[in-house]
């Protein structure tokens, strides 16, 4: 078993939440993992990914060749398309569809999505009005989390164990909240599938 994953937004969506649910899962099923984080200026707006290698095997580097990613989990579709030039053939693109537009010159949205949608294993969702309508827009990044669950090849109730670790010492209600979110997005994917 191995996966290669890039997990990309930019700052303040909960890359870093996908990322350490991924690796406690990882942990938790007795995998190797290395991880790479990328903080682009280390500020709110600005680029943030994650290259993060998860196999049965030692891994002896923590980046993604170009063309090897089995996935790419992104909370913002430009930024999908950033790292397009990572995905493997046979790989999966799981895309928020909501752009977060932090520059003045931000592309087309529609020809943004149009773009992504030209990749034939490519589940792009309203993980934004996922969450919004669960209570919590903050939970966006767990409805993308769980919609990327069915291609991670870790089991799903793992991925569960692991945001209750992570949200633990925010109480029963914030885990609850993010369950539901992953399980969301996890729907959302089985239907498209």
């Amino acid at each position: 078993m191995k996966r290669d994953i890039i997990i990309a937004g930019v700052g303040g969506q909960g890359i870093i939440s996908i990322a350490s649910a991924i690796g406690f899962a990882a942990i938790e099923a007795g995998l190797f993992f290395k991880q790479n984080e990328v903080h682009g200026m280390s500020q709110r707006g600005g680029e943030v990914v994650s290259n993060f290698r998860i196999s049965d095997k030692p891994i002896h580097s923590d980046l993604i060749p170009e063309g090897e990613a089995d996935l790419i989990i992104s909370m913002e579709p430009l930024e999908t398309l950033r790292y397009v030039n990572y995905l493997s053939p046979e790989g999966w693109i799981i895309s928020n569809d909501n752009p977060f537009v932090n520059m003045p010159n931000y592309p087309d949205a529609n020809l943004v999505l149009a773009s992504l949608n030209n990749y034939k294993n490519a589940l792009i969702i309203n993980a934004d009005e996922i969450a919004r309508k669960l209570g919590n827009s903050k939970a966006t990044n767990m409805v993308l989390l769980g919609a990327a669950s069915p291609y991670i090849g870790i089991d799903y109730e793992i991925l569960e164990n692991s945001i209750r670790t992570i949200f633990g010492r925010k109480g029963e209600k914030i885990i609850e909240l993010n369950l539901k979110a992953m399980q969301k997005g996890k729907e959302f994917a089985l239907e498209k599938a």
